[in-house]
């Protein structure tokens, strides 16, 4: 078992294990009991009623966080022409084609996120071994494979988000940093779950929304009470 640290129990000691509280409860809880030297991040972790191994539960989608996540994110775009000279101009930190594929080849990940144009797809498909592991590969169901470049990179670095439920049916997803405090999570989170309600599956049944924590990068999981999120997006 792990080694919890002293400012770890503290920070438990000030839950009831028991309850589930609001978001905002939450919120102020999880900010109140935060002790590292540096901005934690703010996560959520949510249990879906869906069974991931049939193709027809699956949970997946993007949300453009309104307040971004709070991290400086580096993204590659494989483009061509017209196409890379747009993605540099839009705040893309490399755009190219065969110069980059080569460089990846070579061992270069030193990028978090990548966009490509439909006709670089056949290329760029043989990087899969190399992309796929790392999540970095594009994927057109989640907008990153686009001739519009330039609105794929503006969302991305805006905090536009991907998300996935695992096997377990538990989405996990980035809600920002400490420091935005707990009225810019809070829009954040009402944001993430306008996106999930909207892709319940029409197959899952029984309650969707099973189990809703909160945490810090350090601290402890917070219970949120699933009947708020009615409440919180309004």
């Amino acid at each position: 078992m792990a080694h919890k640290s002293k400012s770890y129990k503290q920070a438990l000691a000030q839950l009831d294990r028991t309850k589930k509280y609001t978001f905002d409860e939450g919120l102020r809880l999880a900010l109140d009991a935060t002790f590292a030297k540096f901005d934690e991040s703010v996560d959520l972790a949510v249990r879906l009623g869906v069974d991931p191994r049939h193709a027809d539960q699956m949970v997946r989608g993007t949300c453009v966080l309104p307040n971004g996540t709070g991290k400086t994110i580096s993204i590659l775009v494989f483009a061509k022409g017209e196409k890379e000279k747009e993605a540099l101009d839009a705040g893309a930190d490399y755009a190219g084609s065969d110069e980059l594929i080569e460089r990846i080849k070579g061992g270069w990940l030193d990028f978090d996120k990548t966009v490509a144009t439909p006709d670089m797809m056949g290329t760029v498909g043989k990087l899969g071994k190399i992309l796929g592991p790392r999540g970095l590969m594009p994927n057109a169901k989640l907008g990153t494979v686009t001739f519009e470049v330039a609105a794929a990179v503006r969302d991305l670095k805006a905090g536009k988000i991907d998300f996935r439920v695992e096997k377990n049916g538990i989405v996990h997803v980035p809600m920002g940093k400490v420091s935005f405090g707990p009225e810019k999570l809070a829009q954040n989170i009402a944001s993430f779950f306008e996106v999930i309600l909207r892709l319940k599956p029409p197959t899952s049944k029984g309650t969707y929304l099973k189990g809703i924590s909160v945490s810090t990068t350090m601290g402890p999981g917070i219970k949120i009470d699933p009947g708020q999120v009615r409440e919180l997006i309004g």
